[in-house]
């Protein structure tokens, strides 16, 4: 089992980048983990949402360039499903139990998600209707899946 998170712009800050390391790290005990950071795209200050909207579709067209067709693709949007862990961590193992190789997670810009990728995603989650950061979701998002694969096998981990 593989999981794939694609995201987009550099993360930079240490403490976010030790955190994902720990959780990575901790992760290799139940799959490998692949990280692509794809570059984000400049945005002008007042940009018309006509302009937002071409800023997301290029984000979106490079995230989908790493992507595979036989990978299953989750991505966290606004206007996804809300779930708990436990039912997060039955997402993870029924693609496991179809045979799904890689599970590959998209978190998007600052300005959210292109068309391109909502309409390869196979599944749209949403961890909040709350507006985080983007780089800040990353550790979030390793975290869950961490706790995700815990669960999946009944092992302790704080509540």
């Amino acid at each position: 089992m593989k999981i794939k998170l694609v995201t987009v712009g550099k993360l930079k800050e240490k403490y976010l980048v030790d955190g994902i390391k720990e959780y990575v790290k901790r992760l290799n005990a139940y799959c490998k983990v692949e990280m692509i950071e794809v570059p984000d795209e400049p945005i002008p200050d007042k940009a018309s949402e006509h302009t937002e909207d071409i800023i997301k579709d290029k984000e979106a067209n490079k995230i989908v360039s790493k992507i595979k067709d036989d990978e299953y693709v989750i991505v966290l949007d606004l206007h996804g499903k809300e779930i708990d862990s436990v039912a997060f961590s039955k997402q993870i193992e029924e693609c496991m139990i179809r045979g799904k190789s890689t599970i590959t997670f998209v978190i998007g810009g600052s300005l959210g998600l292109g068309q391109a990728i909502i309409k390869r995603a196979n599944y749209r989650l949403c961890f909040s209707k709350m507006t985080f950061p983007h780089q800040l979701m990353k550790l979030v998002l390793v975290e869950q899946i961490y706790r995700a694969f815990k669960i999946m096998k009944n092992e302790t981990y704080h509540k």
